[in-house]
């Protein structure tokens, strides 16, 4: 299935943000198998439409055996009810952001070091390759699987409802929003702002009320969960590309038949790389329709909040929490930057 920009578009706006559980083929027999997987975004995502797909592969090549039920919208809860949830057994299949998965995994938030790549290029040079294989080990380690296909989430734009956000001065003492995650702490806290951790379900609430002025996340994500809503500008800072890990509670998994982990993985691993093609395709689009929603655009000078970072000693502080192997292997693919 080829999803179009229009497709992506127009399937954003018509789905409603928060939905039941996606329909699946039905067989004859009951399924053997039954895999929940929960997620934070809604079902008009580019992860939930592919997730969908990876869904029907499943039950059809496994001819019913195995049943993938989706959970969209933070229906399960939050991300860290649901990387509980994960962990304990209650969910097969999560797909936490690498800075939520961090609290658990501390060296998956390498991919989020601020500024670190420059393009798509260097990101998957990073996360297909040593980075990515260095992290999944640590992922092993925590009780759970995670599979070998990170699926994305996109670089990361500043918002805010007051004046724009032009270069690293815009920063000081701002409310912004950020994950629970303690790298996104630290950078936001050396670039002089005043972060607020919290949860993604609490987001739109929280800059409505005012309790936070500003907050930061891929154009998708700011686009299906209406933030422009209650945002006025958008700064193009590309501070962070961030993606989804696809993680399995790590018993279920092993416990699994091998020709099921097979078929389960293969159509995930494969609905993730199709759903990277689509948030490429829709990134290139989707300004257009927050600007025509009336979010406005502007530049800002990424140099000075590099420079404010070098300043902070924000790259030598992560440098010596992750180590010099993990950190070896980032700069492998972006070049020098501690």
């Amino acid at each position: 299935m080829t999803l179009t920009r229009r497709t992506l578009l127009q399937g954003l706006a018509a789905v409603p943000a928060a939905a039941t559980l996606f329909s699946i083929p039905r067989y004859a027999h009951a399924a053997e198998i039954t895999l929940r997987y929960g997620n934070n975004l809604p079902l008009s995502h580019p992860l939930n439409i592919r997730a969908k797909e990876a869904a029907d592969r499943i039950a059809k090549e496994s001819d019913g055996r195995v049943e993938m039920q989706i959970f969209p919208a933070n229906q399960l809860g939050g991300d860290t009810d649901m990387l509980s949830q994960v962990r304990n057994g209650a969910l097969t299949f999560f797909t936490p952001s690498a800075l939520v998965i961090a609290t658990l995994v501390p060296v998956a938030a390498i991919n989020a070091v601020g500024f670190a790549f420059s393009d798509y290029d260097q990101v998957w040079a990073a996360m297909d390759g040593p980075v990515g294989a260095h992290v999944r080990k640590a992922i092993e380690g925590s009780r759970l699987h995670a599979l070998e296909t990170m699926w994305d989430n996109g670089f990361r734009q500043m918002t805010t409802s007051g004046e724009p956000i032009t270069s690293a001065a815009s920063l000081s003492g701002l409310k912004i929003r950020v994950p629970v995650s303690p790298i996104s702490i630290s950078m936001f806290s050396g670039l002089g702002a005043a972060p607020a951790s919290l949860q993604f379900s609490e987001v739109y609430t929280a800059l409505q009320t005012k309790v936070v002025d500003a907050q930061e996340n891929p154009l998708p994500i700011i686009q299906v969960a209406k933030l422009y809503e209650v945002q006025s500008s958008c700064a193009r800072t590309n501070h962070i590309w961030d993606g989804y890990w696809f993680i399995a509670n790590g018993r279920q998994w092993s416990d699994m038949p091998d020709d099921v982990k097979e078929i389960v993985s293969r159509a995930i691993n494969e609905a993730g790389l199709q759903q990277r093609a689509d948030i490429k395709a829709l990134n290139a689009s989707v300004e257009a329709d927050l600007s025509g929603k009336g979010l406005t655009f502007n530049e800002a000078d990424t140099e000075s909040f590099r420079a404010k970072l070098r300043e902070a000693g924000f790259y030598g502080e992560w440098k010596e929490k992750f180590g010099e192997e993990a950190w070896g292997h980032l700069e492998s693919a972006v070049g020098t930057l501690a």
